[in-house]
């Protein structure tokens, strides 16, 4: 399998050039949030507050880690959809990656257009895969969260799938 390499953060032109179906290697960092946080975060957007994490080039996995010892032992993806209301706002505030698992609402492929952003599909069931990319994680917001706190993650070679490009293609909408 032929990958193209992704480090982030990163800009505009370096997703200009994927395209969906083709795989690619996260080397980088990486922030973590599902429902609770993401709801926290554009609440504090939404106050004038400043986000806990940055957002201009970053990427947000949406995943729940589990840990033992202090170690990520299983990461995988979380569905994405739960993530769709507060999306079109990150990636209009300069996010350009989310990565999780299923289709995207009207409303993200719209922002992923206008942004330049992209999304990035994770394997569900394969946790263990990625935590094995994670080489150190930490809780940077929202601890009483539990496993749903925002973590920063640095990942090497972190597998995964472009879903949908900066232009709008899709794996979910091809014709059949």
């Amino acid at each position: 399998m032929d990958a193209k390499i992704l480090n982030l953060p990163c800009d505009k032109e370096a997703l200009a050039g994927l395209k969906a179906g083709e795989y690619v290697l996260l080397s980088g960092t990486i922030y973590t949030g599902r429902d609770a946080a993401h709801k926290r975060i554009v609440e504090a957007i939404d106050r004038g507050d400043v986000p806990p994490i940055p957002l201009e080039g970053q990427g947000i996995y949406y995943v729940g880690p589990c840990k033992k010892d202090g170690k990520v032992t299983s990461a995988g993806p979380t569905t994405s959809y739960r993530m769709d209301k507060y999306a079109p706002t990150l990636y209009r505030l300069g996010l350009r990656v989310t990565i999780g698992k299923g289709d995207r609402s009207e409303d993200v492929y719209a922002a992923i257009r206008e942004s330049g952003g992209a999304y990035l599909a994770a394997i569900g069931g394969a946790g263990a895969l990625y935590a094995g990319a994670i080489k150190s994680a930490e809780v940077i917001a929202y601890d009483d969260l539990g496993t749903e706190a925002v973590h920063r993650f640095t990942v090497e070679n972190f597998p995964a799938v472009v879903a949908i490009d900066c232009e709008g293609n899709s794996i979910y909408r091809r014709e059949k």
